[in-house]
């Protein structure tokens, strides 16, 4: 184990953020450089707080089952070299996963029963960060190829999985992407002060140096339907997302400045990158209001900070957040406590328990106000609580509520079966019930966490393998039926 007495003597310590009054002026990540180098002088004595504890419930919180302790007890021997070997064998991105996990491994870490936890998110940037500026991360070229052709349609973190796992096996990969650059929404719909772009783009010139092929621009069901894509390759991989995001259907939905937050995001980020976007929906100078009080919220939030809102606040219809956790979800399960994000610190109001039942607005037929009311549960069920409704001003207003499920062009074109949430059937090789059609990700498990995407892509790429080839060698961290204690 690395120090058998860290946990005890050594105080969990995270990376420090650069000052509010500094970062919300720029769209550089909120870190010192990059998070990697912010605690890269602590990062020894804090992996040395890792017990390596004879049953690592660390592991089950992780859904790639990295493997934690092994690369605390290297880093805290200074074997950086062997650290990253470790972490790439069950991680294709860990600067990914690094910068935007929510960490359910540290809610999992033993020592987190009486104490604070390990910094484990804080380890796992710092060794990829470290590995990059030491030139250690190179491609991994197939020693041979099986000359069998695989489609993966969508470019987030399940696909880019999915084709990295399978290029290396030596299958001849192309992934298809609508927008105009690789990366999903961790390209259009996460902001560049939570990860920076160029951190998916050396991922990709490692990609492309090891053979996958990447063509943007191509809208697949549209410019090629996906019964032609079927034809053309020996299997076809839909990483296609839960892009279909939920709305408020309430009176006065229909006004200017009502949007959806991928509808906002993807047009700051475009900017932030040095790109025009026509008619762009801007915060500067509006009061805000963010209904959804999860990640996309917060991303609103940071955005809308950074383009000078005039307020903002972000409701919930939730009730408040226990500061600790509730019986209900004991160690080491994921407990749904109040956290603070860095966009939650730099400003904006929080407000929780409130409905929205209206938007209202002006002559002009732009959204001036919300009316809510606060709400109880009454037999299971939110019930708005009399004579709490009050107005909320808002010029600008961004339901940030979820996503309901992947997008129906696939399934009706390839005729492909549903679960009873509307997600794409899969079996227990991630094969949908049309034979080759395999679909990984948000599309076949519903709106989840990055880790949760990359872990199915390299499921998925293991049932692949195994129908092109006979048998698979890859990896397989999860079941597709296994659902997330920890979310």
């Amino acid at each position: 184990m690395a120090d058998p007495r860290g946990f005890m003597t050594t105080p969990r310590t995270v990376a420090a953020r650069r000052p509010v009054e500094e970062r919300v002026n720029d769209w550089e990540e909120v870190y010192p450089e990059t998070p990697g180098r912010a605690v890269l002088p602590i990062i020894q004595t804090q992996a040395g707080r890792c017990m390596d504890c004879g049953i690592p419930f660390c592991h089950s919180g992780c859904p790639l089952g990295n493997l934690i302790p092994e690369w605390n007890d290297l880093i805290w021997r200074d074997e950086w070299r062997g650290a990253l070997d470790r972490l790439h064998a069950t991680n294709n991105f860990p600067e990914f996963t690094g910068r935007l996990c929510p960490a359910p491994c540290e809610t999992a870490c033993v020592v987190g029963i009486s104490r604070d936890p390990v910094t484990i998110k804080n380890v796992e940037v710092a060794i990829i960060d470290k590995a990059w500026d030491d030139r250690r991360v190179v491609p991994e070229q197939a020693s041979w190829h099986t000359l069998k052709t695989v489609a993966v349609v969508g470019s987030g973190p399940a696909g880019l999985a999915v084709a990295q796992q399978l290029t290396r096996a030596g299958h001849t990969v192309v992934v298809y992407e609508r927008a105009d650059e690789i990366g999903g929404l961790l390209r259009y719909g996460i902001p560049e002060f939570k990860m920076e772009k160029d951190v998916i783009d050396r991922r990709l010139k490692q990609m492309r140096l090891e053979g996958t092929v990447f063509k943007t621009g191509v809208n697949i069901g549209t410019d090629i339907t996906f019964a032609e894509l079927r034809e053309r390759f020996d299997a076809v991989v839909l990483a296609i997302g839960s892009t279909v995001a939920r709305d408020l259907t309430v009176p006065g939905r229909e006004l200017k400045g009502v949007h959806q937050a991928m509808e906002y995001l993807p047009q700051a980020n475009r900017v932030a990158r040095g790109k025009e976007v026509a008619d762009q929906i801007l915060a500067g100078g509006k009061d805000v209001v963010i209904i959804g009080g999860g990640d996309t919220g917060a991303d609103c939030l940071g955005t809308a900070l950074r383009q000078k809102a005039k307020s903002v606040t972000q409701i919930e219809i939730m009730p408040t957040p226990s500061q600790q956790r509730s019986p209900g979800q004991p160690w080491p399960t994921y407990p749904m406590t109040y956290r603070v994000s860095s966009a939650h610190e730099e400003g904006g109001e929080r407000v929780y328990a409130v409905n929205t039942s209206e938007f209202v607005g002006d002559d002009a037929g732009v959204v001036s106000h919300l009316r809510v009311s606060e709400v109880s549960m009454v037999d299971g069920r939110f019930t708005p609580i009399e004579g709490t409704e009050h107005d909320i001003p808002a010029q600008l207003v961004l339901l940030a509520m979820g996503f309901t499920g992947p997008e129906r062009t696939a399934i009706e074109q390839l005729g492909l079966e549903t679960d009873a949430r509307g997600n794409i059937a899969r079996n227990e090789s991630y094969e949908t019930n049309v034979p080759g059609v395999f679909v990984c990700g948000d599309a076949g498990r519903g709106q989840s966490l990055i880790v949760w995407a990359i872990a199915e892509g390299r499921s998925a790429a293991n049932g692949v393998d195994a129908l092109l080839s006979g048998t698979s060698k890859l990896p397989k961290p999860i079941p597709p039926t296994a659902r997330p204690l920890t979310v």
